[in-house]
């Protein structure tokens, strides 16, 4: 059995998760609620969960707030949040589940079968130490690879390549790191961070363009020698996100 806490200030947010728990996740049990970060804590402490459910504004602070008063983490953490862009971004750019309120069970059973997964606490605590860098502004990305999670700083990033359902990601250092997931995904999250996709298989950090070559669409040269083509139809765009630049 998977022990759990559940720790929302909205009693009906609990009371929902729990009864979605009860009936479709025979796996859990529910062995404390708490309604506040000093609650959670005090829970935590006490019962030494499995994993955490955990709600992102509370009265007393966030859910932010509360992992960074633990002394340590050796449990595993799945957000509950209602719509909140910021906070969501902070989740996918960290690698850390989410559930979105009101939570939907294939959701929910989603994100328990991933508790059962065997991630190393250390793992855990390092994309935690991405989500809580990430709380202001925006500085590193976690990258699921084959072998793990790799985490790099956004702006080491030069460009993203597509492959298939992977990407290639390509880094200031000279490294490529294959991570299995999309380029539409990672389009997603680094366009506001001064990134341009030029083609359906390119997406480039605009910080480390060196020339645009003119042509049908044109091509970029990268500071890493890479020649990538523009897309036709994305030629217009780019350009006119190359004056803003």
């Amino acid at each position: 059995m998977i022990r759990v806490i559940i720790i929302d200030d909205e009693s009906k947010a609990r009371n929902a998760l729990s009864n979605l728990l009860k009936l479709h996740c025979k796996n859990v049990e529910i062995i404390a609620e708490a309604d506040c970060v000093k609650t959670g804590i005090e829970q935590i402490n006490k019962n030494n969960p499995d994993a955490i459910f955990l709600d992102v504004q509370m009265p007393d602070g966030s859910g932010f707030d509360l992992l960074e008063q633990l002394q340590s983490i050796n449990f595993k953490i799945i957000f509950a949040s209602a719509y909140d862009k910021f906070a969501i971004q902070a989740f996918k750019f960290s690698a850390l589940d989410y559930l979105l309120k009101p939570v939907e069970p294939e959701q929910l059973i989603e994100a328990v079968n991933k508790l059962e997964d065997s991630s190393r606490y250390a793992e855990i605590n390092k994309k935690l130490e991405v989500l809580l860098s990430n709380k202001n502004n925006f500085e590193k990305i976690a990258l699921p690879t084959i072998d793990g999670i790799s985490f790099v700083k956004i702006n080491s990033i030069t460009r993203c390549e597509s492959d298939n359902n992977y990407t290639n990601i390509f880094t200031n250092d000279g490294k490529r790191i294959i991570v299995s997931k999309t380029l539409k995904e990672y389009d997603e999250m680094l366009t506001p961070f001064n990134f341009f996709r030029i083609h359906k298989s390119h997406l480039i950090n605009l910080a480390y363009l060196q020339r645009y070559k003119k042509g049908e669409g044109g091509y970029v040269i990268m500071e890493d020698g890479s020649e990538l083509e523009v897309s036709r139809r994305r030629k217009e765009e780019f350009l006119t996100a190359l004056k803003k630049a």
